[in-house]
């Protein structure tokens, strides 16, 4: 999954996820990207900046002091994040709980039955299931759209 920052021509700044950049694209030329505020379908993708992760849990050496007038207090963010983590997992959640409703549990026949969809042998509907990533792979390459269900961490359990 892909997040972009967004930006219609009436100058409305918002944020989208997508399966990858070629599935923006497409989505975007066939005006199916839209701003939530006022509709507008001439949508960009605007300037941002990239978010590094590090691997490493422990660090060795501890990070070099800086000097006192430019200390910021990093806990004072982590309140935030931590509100942003649990509504992006709850948002997460329905969406997941409300594909697994309303779509079919194909289980290991998602590959096929995705196919026949995409090339018009069986008739349209929701569905979900098993893929591997050489198969999901597959099916992107083919054009047929697909994304995984969203699995969170109290799913493991």
């Amino acid at each position: 999954m892909i997040r972009y920052n967004l930006r219609c021509d009436a100058g409305h700044a918002f944020e989208s996820w997508f399966q990858s950049s070629s599935a923006y694209e497409s989505q975007e030329k066939r005006k199916l990207v839209s701003c939530p505020a006022c509709g507008s379908t001439k949508v960009e993708r605007a300037i941002m900046a990239p978010q590094i992760v590090s691997k490493k849990k422990d660090r060795a050496e501890p990070a070099p002091a800086t000097s006192g007038a430019t200390d910021v207090a990093a806990p004072a963010s982590t309140p935030l994040m931590m509100a942003q983590e649990r509504e992006l997992r709850a948002k997460l959640k329905e969406l997941r709980d409300h594909i697994v409703k309303n779509a079919d549990n194909v289980g290991e026949r998602f590959p096929n039955e995705a196919r026949k969809m995409h090339y018009g042998d069986i008739e349209h509907r929701p569905i979900y299931g098993e893929a591997s990533p050489e198969e999901a792979r597959s099916l992107i390459d083919e054009g047929v759209e697909v994304s995984p269900l969203p699995v969170l961490p109290d799913d493991r359990n």
